[in-house]
C-alpha cells in the first residue's frame, strides 16, 4: 500500500495525534515554504534523502537552521568522508513514494522504505512544534516531537535523535558514533586516512606533472612503478587512481563531482541565484573540476601504460 496525503492525515487522527494543517501552493524549498507557514509558530524542517556507495538509503530530518556537514555525517556513520551523496530523483518515487520536494519522516510509513534509516535532529525536542510536509508539498503540518514519536512507533520505528552539528573524532580507538544507524544487514566500511602520500599538505591532489614522474618511471625500471602502486593498496592507503580499474576510476570522478555539487548548493546560493542556480552550479563545477579531472585522466593513462609495459617485458610468447 502506498500512502497518500489524505490517508496519512487520517492515520494521524486515528492515532489521536494533535496537529495543525496548512494548505499552500507547491513549494520546493524551505524558503518558499516559510512564505506561507513561517509565521504559524512552528519550527521549519529540512529533509534530505541520501544514499551510500552500497545503495543503502537514509532520511536526515533537521531544523531548517541546523548545519549538516555531509562529510562529517558520513564519517560518523563509518562510511568514510565521501560515503554519502544525494539519492537520485527516481529513488524518491521507488523507495519513499513521494515526488521531488516532498521528503519527510512520514514517508517511512510506506513498506518500500522499511530499510531506510532515519536520523532526526535532537533540536526537534526543544521546539514547541515542528513543521513537515505530509507526503505532499502543497500542504504543511505542525506537530510536536511527542506526536512524531508516537507516529513513528506506530509503524515500528524507534525514533533516534542525534546532534547533527557534532563532529566527534573518528579513528582507531574512537569508532564512529552513529555506525549503529547504518541500515541493518549491511557492513560498515572502515574510514580511509585523510591524508595519503598522493596528496599534498592541504589535502589537494598534486599536479599531473608531479605524479606522472612517479608513475611513468624509466623504461628500464617499469616493475618499480607497478610495485609502488600495488604496495599502496596492500598497505591500506588509497592511491590517487587505483591501478587501471576503469570502474574505480569512474567512481573516483563521481565522488569528487558529488562532493563539489553538494558544497555548491546551500540556502544562500538558492537565495542569490534563484532560477539561475542550475546554470551557476554547472559553471562552477566545470571551473573547479576541469584541471582536476584532466590530472586524474592523465595519471590513469600513465598507470595503464606502465602496467602494460611491465606485462609486455615479462611475457615471452613461445616460439613455434
Amino acid at each position: 500500500m502506498v500512502y497518500s496525503k489524505d490517508q496519512l492525515l487520517a492515520r494521524l487522527k486515528e492515532l489521536q495525534i494533535d496537529f495543525s494543517q496548512y494548505e499552500h501552493p507547491v513549494v520546493l524549498t524551505v524558503e518558499a515554504q516559510a512564505k506561507y507557514v513561517g509565521n504559524v509558530g512552528g519550527a521549519l524542517s529540512k529533509n534530505l534523502f541520501l544514499k551510500d556507495k552500497k545503495h543503502r538509503y537514509y532520511v536526515v530530518s533537521a531544523l531548517a537552521d541546523t548545519k549538516v556537514d555531509m562529510k562529517v555525517l558520513s564519517q560518523r556513520l563509518g562510511l568514510g568522508k565521501g560515503g554519502l551523496r544525494m539519492a537520485p530523483e527516481e529513488a524518491l518515487g521507488e523507495i519513499l513514494k513521494v515526488p521531488l520536494g516532498c521528503v519527510t519522516p512520514f514517508a517511512l510509513v510506506n513498506e518500500s522504505a522499511s530499510h531506510v534509516s532515519l536520523l532526526l535532529d535532537k533540536g526537534f525536542k526543544t521546539q514547541e512544534c515542528c513543521i513537515f510536509h505530509p507526503l505532499s508539498n502543497d500542504m504543511s503540518i505542525s506537530l510536536n516531537a511527542f506526536g512524531l514519536d508516537k507516529f513513528l512507533k506506530s509503524i515500528g520505528r524507534d525514533p533516534t535523535y542525534i546532534d547533527l552539528e557534532a563532529n566527534p573524532p573518528v579513528g582507531k580507538d574512537q569508532p564512529p558514533d552513529l555506525a549503529s544507524l547504518v541500515p541493518s544487514g549491511s557492513t560498515v566500511l572502515p574510514d580511509l586516512p585523510e591524508k595519503t602520500p598522493s596528496q599534498d599538505s592541504s589535502g589537494n591532489h598534486p599536479s599531473a606533472g608531479n605524479n606522472s614522474t612517479a608513475v611513468t618511471a624509466k623504461a628500464d625500471k617499469p616493475s618499480n612503478a607497478v610495485q609502488n602502486v600495488k604496495e599502496k593498496s596492500v598497505n591500506g592507503v588509497r592511491p590517487l587512481i587505483p591501478s587501471t580499474d576503469a570502474g574505480k576510476f569512474v567512481e573516483e570522478l563521481l565522488d569528487r563531482t558529488s562532493t563539489l555539487l553538494l558544497s555548491e548548493i546551500s540556502e544562500d546560493s538558492i537565495k542569490r541565484h534563484g532560477g539561475q542556480l542550475g546554470a551557476e552550479v554547472a559553471n562552477n563545477i566545470k571551473k573547479c573540476l576541469r584541471e582536476d579531472l584532466k590530472n586524474l585522466a592523465t595519471i590513469f593513462k600513465n598507470t595503464a601504460y606502465t602496467e602494460g609495459f611491465y606485462a609486455g617485458t615479462h611475457y615471452q610468447p613461445k616460439r613455434l
